[in-house]
């Protein structure tokens, strides 16, 4: 992400050592860029627009109503409402190494018109869409495709000023909507034990969830379990969640290596690999850069500061 950050680093003015906060504008959306310069606990941001939160570098601890609090790294995102307070805690800020995030606001009638699009053209079975990003908080962690997209948002905000602006925003805008609808259904479908006993696929969660250090997890193996051909198990499963199987299975795995690493700090990387599932370093280790920006050993780094 830094070198995304080089042409905002050139114009942005910094006033403050706190959460100083440039903005970009478009027709549709509102980009904030805040940069924290030194600790600091407490911190309180509030949005009159719906907006997802993405760390960029560092780390906060994140205080919202009605969630537990959390470490927020980057990689991962927070969808909020309108009005809705997060109290920040930056334990690691530097005056030479800021922890840096991004809040991207979008305007409420682009969120009904793509929310509508998704209601009309998507059924998740057992599932009700009706569903409006600024009525949900989310804590998005693992997920590439909304990373990706912020990526791109971010570079299209800070160095494309020409014409063709605000119609390149109002596409990816429109793309990362329906990125966030199917994470509210993966939410919703992993959160409701009830829908577990309704559905195949979230028959095939249950299993995994409970099988998540098994090596001899594969598609054919699930696809069965859900008495569909593999193509169509495939398919299906994409459709409802959002990802694809393999990719699930490990973001799941990359998540349980994050708590094996907070936990036990003595484990060397090849152990908490093969404790979360891996067949070898190797891939541990591609996977974990994908999903989280950043290598296990960086990672491990940053939570034992």
């Amino acid at each position: 992400m830094s070198h995304l950050l080089s042409q905002h680093r050139k114009h942005r003015k910094l006033t403050t050592l706190v959460e100083n906060r440039t903005t970009y504008n478009a027709e549709f959306a509102e980009l904030n860029i805040y940069e924290t310069h030194q600790y600091a606990e407490q911190v309180s941001l509030t949005f009159d627009f719906p907006i997802i939160a993405s760390m960029l570098t560092g780390k906060k601890v994140m205080h919202i109503e009605g969630m537990p609090s959390f470490d927020f790294y980057p990689g991962e995102s927070v969808v909020m409402p309108t009005n809705k307070e997060m109290v920040i805690d930056f334990p690691l800020a530097k005056e030479d190494d800021p922890t840096q995030c991004l809040a991207l606001g979008i305007d409420s009638t682009k969120i009904t018109e793509v929310v509508d699009k998704f209601n009309h053209y998507v059924s998740i079975e057992n599932e009700n869409n009706n569903w409006s990003i600024d009525k949900n908080t989310n804590h998005l962690t693992n997920n590439n495709e909304v990373n990706h997209l912020i990526n791109r948002l971010v570079y299209t905000f800070t160095n494309n000023n020409n014409t063709s602006k605000d119609v390149l925003l109002d596409l990816m805008l429109q793309e990362l909507i329906v990125r966030l609808l199917q994470t509210k259904a993966k939410t919703l479908l992993l959160s409701d034990q009830n829908m577990f006993n309704d559905t195949r696929i979230g028959m095939v969660i249950n299993y995994i969830k409970q099988n998540l250090t098994n090596k001899d997890i594969t598609v054919d193996l699930l696809a069965k379990k859900a008495c569909m051909s593999t193509s169509h198990f495939h398919k299906k499963f994409k459709n409802t969640l959002g990802i694809s199987p393999i990719d699930y299975i490990n973001s799941e795995k990359i998540k349980f290596s994050k708590k094996l690493i907070k936990a036990s700090k003595d484990l060397r990387i090849s152990e908490i690999a093969f404790k979360a599932g891996f067949n070898n370093t190797s891939y541990f280790n591609r996977q974990f850069k994908k999903m989280e920006m950043m290598t296990p050993a960086q990672f491990k780094k940053s939570v034992s500061q």
